[in-house]
């Protein structure tokens, strides 16, 4: 009787594939063949399960995203039972820093992908709701800070959400650009956390 082939876990493999590829050649110079090699199958395997390379680019970027929330969710998770909403906070700014080979892949394949996104509706669409999800997350725990007294008055939290996301942004290219060490940035987002929330 044949093997039964999970068909989620096979879309996985090969869009790990791809995204290890685009990490070291660029999104651009990757195609159907080599991800095919790479994730040690056949061609007309990887076109059973994507039908396109468009296709297959769409769902390693949403795969990516969702391994990321994984593990930010993981981190946060181990801090203590019930963190604050500044350590959670201060948790999701540190991971989205390129300080190790996940994070630093993560932030050039956002790039690569960011680059595509320009003439590709599709992939912008992807791109462009990630953003507002996060900026959400952020400004209910500035308002959840809020509410208990945390936070310095006067603030908007969804002003500040975005002020943070814009911040983490900029910040994640001087250290992937090796501008700045990641200790350097890290107290920066200290500095402005310190400035948000009451001591």
């Amino acid at each position: 009787m044949p093997r039964r082939v999970d068909r989620d876990d096979r879309r996985r493999r090969i869009a790990g594939a791809l995204l290890r590829l685009a990490t070291t050649r660029g999104l651009e110079a990757v195609s159907l063949r080599q991800v095919a090699a790479e994730a040690g199958l056949s061609m007309g395997a990887v076109q059973h399960y994507f039908r396109s390379k468009d296709e297959m680019l769409l769902y390693a970027l949403e795969h990516q995203a969702g391994e990321r929330e994984k593990r930010i969710t993981e981190r946060v998770l181990a801090i203590e039972e019930h963190p604050s909403p500044r350590k959670i906070l201060r948790t999701c700014l540190a991971e989205l820093l390129p300080v190790d080979e996940t994070t630093r892949a993560e932030l050039l394949i956002e790039v690569a992908f960011f680059i595509r996104a320009l003439t590709e509706p599709d992939m912008r669409k992807v791109i462009t709701e990630g953003s507002p999800k996060l900026i959400d997350f952020f400004a209910g725990l500035l308002g959840t800070a809020q509410e208990a007294g945390d936070l310095a008055p006067g603030l908007d939290p969804v002003q500040e959400a975005h002020i943070l996301w814009s911040m983490a942004d900029s910040l994640r290219t001087t250290v992937i650009l090796e501008e700045r060490p990641a200790e350097e940035v890290m107290a920066t987002i200290d500095y402005h956390l310190d400035r948000l929330f009451r001591t």
